[in-house]
């Protein structure tokens, strides 16, 4: 079956009420019928549910679908993107390894990487994404255990080639984590790739309606082993509410993907000319600087668009000051249309020449496109750019 068709189809066991919809196993923890059962399962001789911070039939549901989407062997859910990230970091590094990362990543993953792991003696070196594989060459040190994309990254849209680093990685016997928050499973399957490790902020498209936080790693079962037992005991679990609806939105994730993806392309083209802006990005715009890997490896561009306006910071605030439609937010993947300013919000921790060196300018705008009719995602977004100084 399809992936898709995979993921719909894959469920928790009905229970003799006999339900179609899934039910929620809103609890802390499960019983057993005798003292053996319950020895057998604490020795982890059997699969039974214990407790659900570390297994719940909700959470399970919602890992199933993930791996048959990504097409991974395994999967463990968190309570957010950043403690997926995090567990995927601390699972495998340890006192005097190395990391090597792509410079532009998600504003907290900088925080994590540049501020928390020196602090367990993990160093780091930065590749800018647009490197070609000799600069990602030259940075591997003996020490380097892992390799960490984002592609697209946040929020400046770079693209990287997968099966390259995926080559890199295994010639040096390093581990390629794959952040696929952006593209999500429909536009992009990095395990197919090469990636070991990929994870998701499932706050983000998987979810699709702002409501749950929630976080996944996925990759092969011996991987998928260190990560949970990392997070069985420092507690990252993904709670079975949120499990649940989560699992809900993965039915029409694709449906839903197809129509963001449309929607910011029709509106890429429609702004690429326009005369306040200095730039339009977006993966499948043949003006991107690495549209044939995005070509190669992404069967359609994502839900977000950037673009830098000319007036710069400035500019940047008064262009969300004057939206009337789209929301100001910080998050992203919603089916409402969302404007941020990435300088001054997600990546405001990083200095001035930090976000030159990953291409935040002051100027520049992130757009979450939402379900709305393009037509008015791209009435409001003109009507706000028109009010900008000439």
């Amino acid at each position: 079956m399809h992936p898709v068709t995979r993921a719909i189809r894959t469920q928790v066991d009905r229970t003799n009420e006999m339900e179609h919809a899934q039910p929620m196993f809103l609890t802390s923890s499960f019983c057993f019928d005798n003292a053996e059962d319950m020895r057998a399962a604490f020795a982890d001789e059997t699969d039974d549910n214990i407790y659900s911070r570390f297994s719940n039939p909700n959470v399970q549901e919602f890992t199933d679908r993930m791996c048959a989407l990504e097409g991974t062997e395994s999967g463990f859910a968190t309570a957010s993107g950043m403690s997926a990230i995090f567990a995927s970091f601390m699972a495998f590094l340890k006192q005097d390894d190395h990391l090597l990362s792509c410079r532009s990543i998600f504003g907290s993953t900088h925080t994590v990487v540049t501020k928390y792991l020196p602090k367990y003696g993990i160093s780091h070196t930065y590749v800018d994404a647009a490197a070609d594989i000799d600069a990602w060459q030259a940075a591997i040190r003996p020490e380097t255990k892992m390799i960490y994309l984002e592609t697209p990254t946040n929020p400046a849209l770079e693209i990287i080639d997968i099966t390259a680093l995926s080559a890199l990685a295994k010639k040096h016997g390093i581990l390629l984590n794959v952040d696929n928050c952006f593209a999500t499973p429909i536009g992009q399957r990095p395990a197919a790739f090469g990636a070991d490790l990929v994870v998701h902020s499932a706050t983000k498209w998987l979810d699709g309606q702002g409501r749950v936080l929630g976080g996944i790693v996925l990759g092969r079962k011996e991987l998928i082993k260190e990560i949970y037992l990392f997070c069985r005991s420092t507690g990252p679990s993904l709670s079975p509410f949120n499990a649940w609806i989560l699992s809900r939105s993965l039915e029409t994730l694709e449906v839903r993907m197809e129509k963001h993806a449309a929607s910011a392309l029709a509106i890429a083209q429609a702004l690429k000319d326009h005369p306040a802006l200095k730039w339009v990005k977006y993966p499948f715009l043949p003006s991107h600087p690495q549209y044939a890997i995005a070509k190669k490896q992404m069967t359609s561009g994502g839900g977000i668009v950037c673009f830098e306006l000319k007036g710069g910071l400035a500019a940047g605030q008064q262009f969300l000051d004057a939206l009337q439609l789209l929301s100001l937010t910080a998050n992203l993947g919603d089916t409402r249309s969302i404007a941020s300013h990435p300088a001054s919000t997600t990546h405001a921790k990083l200095s001035e020449a930090e976000r030159e060196a990953v291409g935040i300018s002051s100027g520049l705008i992130r757009l979450s496109v939402g379900l709305e009719h393009p037509d008015d995602i791209l009435a409001d977004i003109r009507q706000a750019l028109d009010q900008l100084p000439a």
